[in-house]
Parts: C-alpha cells; structure tokens; sequence
C-alpha cells in the first residue's frame, strides 16, 4: 500500500482553478519531488493534503480517505510539513519549538495537566527527552535554549525542519526547506534529507526549486505548471524533458 495516493484532485477559488485533475502516489521511504515553475500549485497540493485547502478528488493517507479531515486529526495519521517561511514561534526557544511539534502525540487531558500529576510529569519527560534526541540529529545543540528570533535565517529554518521531525511523522512534506539557505546550509540539509530517508524511513514529499538537488536527491519527480501535471517519472528522464525546460526556461510563444 502507497503511503499517499492523490486521485484527481482539483481545487478551486471561485472561479479560479488552482489545481486541475491531479494524481500521483508516493510509495513508503520514497524522496518525492514535486516541482514546477512559481504558481504552478505545488505548495496547494501540500495544503489540501495536510487538511488547510479543501479539495475535490481524493486523498489516502496511509490508507485513509482523508478529505474532509481537520489538519490535526491527518498530522495524527502520521503526517508533518514544513512551511516556505518558517511558521516559528519566535520568542520561544528551540528546544519548546520543537515541544509543539509533538502535540498530536501528548495524550493528557487539562485537569492531570493543571495539578501536574506524576503520570504527566513523566509523559512530559519522555517528550522533553525525544526532543532532545532531534536536536542533536539536527546539530541544533549550540542553540536548544536560545529564543528562535535571534538566531541566523539559516537556523530558523533548520528548526521548523526539525518541529516537523518532532512528530516522528511517516510522511513529511517539505515546503522549499533550501530557500533563502546559504550553500554550506543547503549541503547540511541535503545531508539530513538522505539520513531521514535512509536511517528513518520517512516518506517524503518535497517542494524545491534546486534543480541540482532535485537531480542528485529525489527518487520520482512530479512536475506542475499553471495547476495541471506535466510530466512524472525518474530525474534523469523528468528533467530532460523538453516541456519541462520550456516551463522553467521559457519558449517565444510562453
């Protein structure tokens, strides 16, 4: 079974059609590239999949039919994302940045909470101790307790890629997590992708621009361009593609 399915899914704005007939299937520890030219509809697909758009067509998730669903009830299925331009709580430190990306897996009700029973205490422990082991797989350790709005660009965006590694998702969307990064950074992150991928088995799917990285990374490459699939299949025979250079490039009568 896939772990994500997408079957003609369209969305709408009034009378304006975002995405037109999409469908893909992203298989379990795959790097799933999704790519195409600015407004293409890439990030709206991650949106109707994670609950915020919502979408005719239809979407499994791991199984389940998930149209329809609040965005907690799909992030419980296994789902996490990173956003284009971070999305952090910027007063708070890294470390309790990471904490609120463990939400969909506390399970405490509000009057254990408020008299901080020993059950909570040591549930509230076991999240503090999976949050710590994130942040040194992340080599976010120089900067656990420092409040995220201080800290370089760089960093701010390796710790909503490491809120999302919180969940302990099965699926992770990644939301053009190289832009604004410096190329030291961009190697760093492509270094953490290969490990999600190889040492974790996370699924990915993954918004990226970096045409050099998509080549080197991604095991399938889904193209869009003005809401509709140009072309899908391996990076070597995708990126060849003479529809696909005409999109990125531009052709006279474009």
């Amino acid at each position: 079974m896939a772990e994500l399915e997408i079957d003609r899914l369209t969305l709408r704005f009034g009378g304006l059609t975002v995405l037109d007939d999409i469908s893909l299937t992203v298989e379990k520890a795959q790097l799933f590239a999704l790519i195409g030219p600015n407004g293409a509809g890439k990030t709206s697909v991650l949106n109707c999949v994670s609950g915020i758009y919502r979408a005719e067509g239809r979407i499994r998730l791991r199984g389940t039919d998930t149209i329809g669903l609040k965005p907690h009830v799909i992030a419980r299925l296994g789902l996490a994302r990173t956003f284009q331009h971070g999305e952090l709580f910027a007063q708070m430190s890294v470390l309790d940045n990471l904490l609120t990306g463990r939400h969909a897996r506390i399970r405490t009700n509000a009057m254990a909470e408020m008299l901080y029973l020993p059950s909570v205490r040591r549930i509230e422990a076991r999240h503090r101790e999976a949050v710590e082991h994130i942040i040194e797989w992340v080599e976010l350790e120089p900067f656990r307790h420092a409040p995220v709005a201080g800290l370089p660009f760089g960093i701010q965006k390796l710790v909503g890629f490491a809120r999302a590694l919180a969940l302990e998702p099965a699926v992770l969307m990644l939301d053009e997590p190289s832009a604004g990064l410096n190329r030291d950074e961009r190697e760093d992150l492509a270094r953490f992708i290969l490990r999600i991928k190889h040492q974790l088995g996370v699924t990915m799917i993954w918004i990226e621009h970096d045409l050099q990285m998509v080549a080197d990374l991604a095991d399938r490459i889904h193209v869009l361009d003005y809401g509709r699939t140009l072309a899908e299949g391996a990076p070597a025979e995708v990126l060849q593609d003479s529809r696909v250079i005409a999109a990125y490039v531009g052709t006279a009568s474009r």
